[in-house]
């Protein structure tokens, strides 16, 4: 399909006078944390932590506002916005001293979304844009590094193919027939040829030609040409995150979460840095606190040369933050405390200084070039019902929080976690254990194994027999949280620890885990691997980080409760010390 022109021009003189951007950066921040109705909860914590002098690429916010008008007029830009964010370009490029779309020294940015309630995973990011032929030979030259330079390139063409061609034209292809699908194919199809473990073991000819291969599976699939041109590249990113507020995995989640559709999302602008520039860089996310238990730990996980798509998708096993944060899975990993104990100590130290600012537990998103530490996001972290409760009680403790504080930090939604049933320890030792996982919320549960979100759905609504189900899936998905509603827990087979944030998602959605079987022993798991099904569907009850094969037959469906599966008789229907930290907060406080 022929490509339009990426901005269309048509606004009332009123919609003119409005400012629609927001620079955010050392000394230029124009917003601030309070502001995140306007600059969605990403822009205005931006502009916070850039006040707190933090170290915060400098960037712009494109309002919430600017997309509510945009899709008022029929998904038509407001006439004024060209020349607001070509002068916010402008200041950004004098603070970071490159110039976008610059053959010598060229700035590149992401467009991201940002929404005033956190809605994590379910909208659009793309990375990299205003890398084209253009700029790419200026680049190589300025970084010295022909590797990182098209490892970013084959990036951008696959996010961009996918969220600007295809999800923001409405394009609705076949299941498995994305485009993200088939060129995620064709990169490990040459990996599977030439034997190598990860992405990191391409080289710079197979970097090359995955792009000119992607290109051409580009044009074939979607009757259109990948753009190689900076400035198109940026319009159809911010064009793109508009749509994704109103994107099928985004609509479903604000259903469920409550959140207006007339909010709309903002966009944010910013300089890269880059993680993936060889093993001095990095990028990961962390939690203040832990945000399964609630422990006043440090808690975390990185990936080395890497960028942040990485840590989401779940392909690599990511190092664990510091000693806090490991575990059977990633031991063997390195940790951040031991390889950069500088960087280490420097991201600990705005840890503490988000926490006494903010007053809560946060979410942080953060590369290191380098060996020099970025902050990209912070916000307030999703919780599961327990750590709500825990984080409450320790900050009230720690006067960070008053009583009244601490009695509201806890929703309706965490309150009815707290309650939720975990398997018997004796009834579990009598258990035949199927496989250990990677924890995530807390909780037991039964199901009946599906392997596909429409087959939960369709169980959930007919609910003849309240049939409990386990969503299956091969891979983590951003909308794997949205789907799992439907289902008691849901996990993934393939690939290495699923991220922080995918976890949380369905944990705080009532889920009891969204985790990933153990790394290379998917053929022991009830799965489906490229098409084809290792296991027909079964009962069974697992834990948080372990699944329990009942002692049923395979394939006996129908007509078994709960309680005769496993010999699992006694799920326990209270957790004794999280129901005594519960009663004693609010014996202790009057509203």
């Amino acid at each position: 399909m022929a490509r339009k022109a990426p901005i269309k021009r048509k606004t009332s003189a009123a919609a003119a006078v409005k400012k629609y951007v927001y620079l955010f950066g050392k000394g230029m921040s124009d917003g601030n944390a309070s502001m995140k109705e306007l600059l969605g909860g990403k822009g205005a914590n931006l502009a916070e932590m850039a006040k707190l002098n933090l170290p915060v690429p400098a960037g712009f916010t494109i309002t919430t506002e600017c997309c509510v008008d945009f899709f008022k007029s029929g998904m038509q830009y407001p006439s004024c916005l060209e020349k607001q964010v070509k002068e916010a370009l402008a200041k950004v490029e004098k603070a970071m001293g490159m110039k976008f779309g610059d053959p010598a020294n060229p700035l590149l940015v992401p467009c991201r979304s940002g929404a005033r309630s956190s809605m994590p995973g379910m909208m659009e990011t793309v990375l990299n844009v205003g890398l084209s032929s253009k700029t790419i030979p200026g680049l190589v030259k300025k970084t010295k590094n022909e590797r990182f330079v098209y490892d970013a390139y084959r990036r951008l063409i696959m996010m961009y193919s996918d969220v600007v061609m295809e999800k923001a034209e409405g394009i609705e292809p076949a299941e498995g027939k994305g485009i993200r699908k088939q060129l995620d194919d064709q990169l490990e199809k040459l990996k599977k040829a030439k034997k190598y473990a990860s992405d990191t073991d391409l080289t710079v000819a197979d970097l090359k030609k995955l792009c000119e291969d992607f290109k051409k599976t580009i044009r074939k699939v979607l009757k259109a040409e990948f753009p190689d041109d900076a400035e198109k590249q940026l319009w159809g990113g911010i064009g793109a995150v508009f749509k994704s507020w109103n994107g099928k995995k985004a609509v479903s989640y604000r259903r469920i979460e409550g959140i207006p559709d007339e909010w709309g999302t903002a966009v944010n602008v910013q300089s890269m840095v880059f993680g993936n520039m060889g093993d001095t860089s990095a990028t990961g996310v962390a939690f203040t606190r832990n945000p399964a238990t609630g422990e006043n730990k440090f808690y975390g996980e990185w990936l080395v040369n890497a960028q942040g798509e990485d840590v989401v998708a779940g392909t690599r096993t990511p190092n664990p933050l510091n000693k806090e944060t490991k575990n059977e899975q990633n031991k063997h990993l390195p940790s951040m405390q031991e390889l950069l104990p500088a960087i280490y100590k420097q991201l600990f130290d705005i840890r503490n200084k988000l926490e006494k600012h903010y007053h809560d537990m946060l979410d942080i998103e953060f590369t290191i070039q380098e060996k020099k530490l970025y902050m990209l996001q912070c916000r307030v972290g999703k919780r599961t019902g327990t750590a709500a409760l825990n984080m409450a009680m320790d900050m009230l403790s720690e006067k960070l929080i008053g009583e009244k504080e601490a009695v509201m930090r806890l929703s309706p939604t965490q309150l009815d976690e707290i309650l939720h049933p975990i398997l018997d320890p004796k009834a579990e030792k009598k258990a035949e254990l199927i496989v250990k996982g990677l924890p995530a919320g807390p909780g037991g549960a039964v199901g009946q194994i599906v392997f596909t979100s429409e087959k939960a759905m369709a169980l959930a609504y007919a609910s003849i027999e309240d049939r409990k189900v386990s969503l299956l899936r091969e891979r983590i998905q951003t909308e794997t949280g949205v789907e799992s509603k439907y289902a008691q827990f849901a996990h993934v087979v393939r690939g290495g620890k699923p991220s922080l944030k995918d976890r949380f998602i369905a944990s705080e959605m009532g889920v009891r885990a969204v985790e990933l079987l153990v790394a290379g022993h998917s053929s022991v798991a009830m799965c489906e691997i490229d098409g084809k099904v290792v296991a027909t569907d079964i009962n069974f009850v697992r834990k948080t980080d372990r699944m329990y094969k009942n002692k049923l037959k395979p394939g006996d469906l129908d007509g078994f409760s709960e309680a005769e599966l496993a010999g699992m008789k006694a799920l326990v229907e209270k957790r004794q010390e999280e129901c005594r930290r519960l009663a004693a907060l609010a014996e202790s406080v009057s509203l």
